[in-house]
């Protein structure tokens, strides 16, 4: 599609019928699904759901990632119009079947109810056959997808991208916490610890469950090459789940976050090592942690907005024809 025709979209996000390829327009207007897809609740045919899953009940500092996906899907637009960059070629955008399936409905006064909501909600896009790519809210949504993902391929690998483990102690799986949503998934059976990596940890915590953790410190002198070379040794072909909680970057990429650590991943050491993922048996992913109110120049939504790009491009690079 050239430019030009451009004047002749009217909010594709509802217009479009292709699901494939990129969206040319004005990106200051329009409605802000994520990269322009069509929202959909169908998903026959569907290749991603990208759904968002603005909860932020959960935190233990600053609120204000209810407000994350819509954020994020505001700067998507900005990548809307190009195929994303260094994939040698390939286009997610183009090869694949791509639709917002909005956000998950919920009773914020009944905080007790949500994670079986989430799980219910995710059980839904994977018994239609598509796989979620997830814009929190709370890194504790991942939670209740994981239990979902389980159901379905077993216990999984984790790749999580962090300042903090998120395996603090804690027995009562009815809390509702995102500091320890990573120790019950492992209580639990619904990741296998051995195959599971971490990574950009830079916060003391002994308890790690057996997972592997790639620290800050050792991706700042390794570089990202290596570390995501690290990475796909471990992970192996086995089916891996992505989370990426915007803190894993440091606050000078990534302000607007509620609990942000000094010393973290920068931008490009990210782009880097998801680029060099490619071929991991990613089955799902998210993006969480975006935090708009502290977000006082759109970076951090820009961030997650690219995450969740390259989350894209790294489940379609595997089934690429």
């Amino acid at each position: 599609m050239a430019l030009e025709d451009a004047k002749h979209q009217v909010d594709t996000a509802f217009t479009r019928q292709d699901l494939r390829g990129q969206s040319f327009e004005n990106t200051f207007g329009g409605a802000t699904s994520f990269l322009r897809r069509k929202y959909s609740k169908d998903l026959e045919g569907v290749d991603i759901a990208i759904t968002g899953v603005p909860f932020d009940q959960a935190v233990t500092n600053r609120p204000g990632t209810r407000l994350g996906p819509r954020a994020i899907r505001e700067a998507s637009a900005l990548q809307a119009f190009d195929p994303p960059y260094g994939w040698d070629g390939y286009d997610a955008l183009s090869a694949l079947s791509i639709v917002d399936y909005g956000d998950l409905a919920f009773d914020y006064a009944m905080v007790s109810e949500f994670p079986d909501a989430l799980t219910q909600h995710i059980r839904g896009i994977l018994d239609a056959g598509a796989a979620s790519i997830a814009l929190g809210g709370d890194h504790y949504i991942t939670f209740p997808i994981l239990k979902a993902y389980a159901e379905k391929y077993g216990p999984l690998s984790l790749l999580q991208f962090d300042a903090h483990t998120d395996t603090w102690a804690d027995d009562d799986m009815a809390r509702i916490d995102h500091g320890t949503m990573f120790y019950k998934a492992v209580k639990l059976g619904l990741i296998d610890p051995q195959r599971s990596v971490q990574v950009g940890i830079r916060t003391e915590n002994p308890n790690t469950m057996g997972i592997n953790i790639i620290d800050a410190r050792e991706v700042h002198e390794a570089g990202p090459v290596a570390t995501a070379q690290k990475i796909k040794s471990i992970l192996g072909d086995h089916p891996t789940y992505l989370t990426f909680d915007i803190d894993g970057l440091d606050p000078a990429f990534a302000p607007g976050t509620g609990t942000p650590v000094w010393g973290g991943l920068t931008s490009g050491q990210a782009s880097i090592m998801l680029r060099d993922l490619a071929g991991i048996n990613m089955v799902g992913g998210d993006v969480v942690e975006v935090s708009p109110p502290f977000d006082t120049t759109g970076a951090t939504a820009i961030a997650g907005a690219h995450i969740a790009t390259e989350l894209i491009s790294l489940w379609g690079w595997t089934r690429r024809g």
